[in-house]
């Protein structure tokens, strides 16, 4: 079987479920505008009155950006900017994980991407979807922990020997290897929060859907080991388009900042922040796009079910008399129309009867008894009947 590029296909997968991604960004926005008014406040209160509040306006100093940000807390409004930070990072989780299962879902079966069928199937898939998280949490804690303190030790014995540019790049060589395994474990977890969402489609033998998240961890990492290459290399592709494309925005946005007009600046930070999340979504794309072609459940080894009824067509093969073409069909012999319970006898020289050579029934008495009534066995006639009088007068 030929195999589609997971790239394209996934973008034609995103493009048409664009709904999607247009519901994700309101979202996403109306939730930074709402827990954003906190911080709004808190800042007001501590540079409305401040003549140091001038080097924000009139240039963009970053030690009076640092400054401000360390005396959040020692403003009016006390901590309340960290507590809507929060709230804000809570309610984004939320709406992380009711609206993925259903992106992933509209996705595989090709549904349009309405606002009830997303959060429908984020209810269904709600509490699967916090246990990957889980686990995801757990295993990656594991893996890239123990490479933080490698990094940790790999730094302290390149400052004790090394400096410059040199000590830099060495550094940075750690720094690389810890993105590129957490990009693997990454892309692992979405094949199986992809494969989650397959498997509800597929029914248990109870007639309900199979909602067990631990079948789909051994398909995720088969699909993932036989298609590596081409699964990281897009991953790490997208994921690069769209960390270029907020660093190229924030870039720009940094050269416009102290400018009489702020929404141009606000325009530019959006546009980053869509493709981003366009990239994000396209890489979710490419992830079903390589699911559908190599699914949970093989339609191939599906085992025919049992207890289907039984066709009456003699010549279908779920017959319980059909035989295939090559199997000889064994004849029956031939019925003598003079004696129907027997058999007619064939002769030596006939091919069919040394094919149905059957051997001759015992002899049993006839069922139906002869109509004429027994000769009497005498030894002589009986005189009665024989015996002639000349003397009687005969009738």
């Amino acid at each position: 079987m030929r195999k589609r590029s997971i790239l394209i296909h996934g973008l034609g997968i995103t493009l048409r479920r664009l709904p999607a991604l247009l519901w994700t960004y309101a979202f996403n926005l109306g939730l930074a505008i709402l827990f954003s008014l906190g911080l709004h406040h808190s800042l007001s209160s501590l540079l409305n009155y401040s003549l140091a509040s001038q080097r924000l306006t009139s240039a963009f100093d970053l030690g009076t950006v640092a400054e401000t940000v360390m005396h959040l807390h020692q403003g009016p409004s006390g901590g309340s900017a960290f507590s809507s930070a929060h709230s804000g990072i809570f309610s984004f989780l939320v709406l992380y994980f009711l609206l993925v299962p259903g992106i992933l879902f509209c996705y595989q079966i090709s549904a349009p991407a309405r606002l009830g069928t997303l959060f429908q199937q984020g209810l269904l898939f709600f509490w699967r979807f916090i246990r990957i998280t889980i686990l995801t949490l757990i295993l990656g804690g594991l893996i890239l922990g123990g490479l933080i303190a490698l990094q940790n030790l790999w730094s302290t014995h390149v400052d004790n020997r090394v400096v410059g540019l040199h000590s830099f790049l060495l550094r940075l060589t750690g720094v690389i290897i810890i993105f590129l395994v957490a990009s693997v474990l990454r892309l692992y977890f979405d094949l199986v929060e992809v494969y989650t969402v397959q498997l509800n489609q597929h029914l248990r033998p109870s007639g309900k859907p199979d909602r067990r998240v631990r079948r789909t961890l051994r398909p995720a990492f088969r699909t993932l080991r036989h298609n590596f290459g081409r699964a990281w290399g897009t991953f790490l592709f997208l994921t690069l388009i769209g960390a270029a494309a907020v660093v190229f925005t924030a870039r720009i946005a940094m050269h416009m900042l102290a400018q009489p007009r702020v929404w141009p600046l606000f325009l530019l930070a959006q546009a980053g922040l869509f493709l981003m999340l366009f990239t994000r979504f396209w890489q979710r794309g490419a992830e079903t796009s390589l699911s559908l072609q190599y699914p949970i459940i093989d339609p191939l080894r599906i085992l025919p079910i049992t207890n289907a009824p039984v066709t009456a067509d003699p010549l279908h093969p779920k017959h319980p008399n059909w035989r295939p073409e090559s199997d000889p069909i064994p004849m029956s012999p031939p019925i003598d129309p003079l004696s129907p319970i027997y058999p007619a006898p064939l002769s030596p020289g006939d091919p069919i009867a040394s094919l149905t050579h059957h051997p001759e029934p015992p002899l049993t008495p006839d069922p139906i008894p002869n109509p004429e009534p027994a000769s009497p066995n005498l030894d002589e006639p009986d005189p009665g009947v024989f015996h002639h009088d000349p003397h009687k007068p005969q009738n």
